[in-house]
């Protein structure tokens, strides 16, 4: 009988820590819902703009028979869906004469465009690997350039093209647009693999790798 009594009473001091707990999971399913729609309603609104100023422009679909406004808004419904892990980024080829052409050397500046995002990193980094006076400034630009190519060349395959569009100039040559999504956190490991790769070429930066490696993940 004392086992059942204190059974029941177990239950009964539960019982309000999981209803707490539900409708702190509720809570919280509520405000990513909420933050969710506007975020959708943002980026809906952003996507009018967009094809508005494209069509402006004079742009048209590279590689496919669907429509502006179809292509833009699949790309930011694919936005949505990655949530704050997602972000856009866009390559831009100019006087080319080849549609082919145009597209690989949009994929490339979109890489190149990625990379020169973290020119801010760089001059932090600079200054506190060199503060100490372990790294030379010599050295660290030699490092900084290798691990330059090889973001480059990683982040390339974590790119994730939505669509082309494209244009003509007026003197037979194009301009193309590319426009990728791209997932932060398989960015950032690419940038780790790319950091590693770089590293061997640097003695100096070998030493202030766990210093590099704050920066790289953006702790620092």
């Amino acid at each position: 009988m004392k086992k059942i009594i204190f059974l029941l009473l177990t239950v009964c001091l539960c019982l309000p820590a999981a209803v707490m707990a539900d409708n702190t999971d509720k809570k919280a399913a509520k405000r990513a819902e909420k933050e969710r729609k506007e975020r959708v309603k943002e980026n809906r609104k952003e996507s009018k703009k967009v094809l508005k100023q494209l069509e402006k422009e004079g742009w048209k679909v590279l590689g496919s028979t669907r429509t502006l406004e179809t292509m833009l808004m699949r790309h930011y419904e694919k936005l949505d869906l990655g949530g704050d892990d997602a972000r856009e980024v866009v390559g831009i080829a100019t006087s080319v004469k080849s549609k082919n052409t145009g597209k690989q050397m949009a994929s490339t500046n979109a890489a190149i465009s990625y990379v020169q995002e973290y020119s801010e990193m760089r001059g932090r980094m600079l200054t506190d690997v060199t503060a100490n006076g372990a790294m030379s400034e010599a050295e660290f630009e030699h490092f900084y350039s290798a691990f330059e190519r090889e973001v480059q060349k990683d982040i390339k395959g974590e790119l994730t093209e939505s669509f082309s569009i494209i244009r003509e100039n007026g003197d037979g040559n194009y301009e193309v647009q590319s426009f990728f999504i791209l997932n932060e956190s398989s960015a950032t490991k690419a940038r780790l693999r790319s950091l590693d790769n770089a590293l061997k070429e640097s003695e100096a930066a070998q030493r202030q790798a766990e210093r590099i490696s704050a920066f790289v993940r953006g702790e620092k």
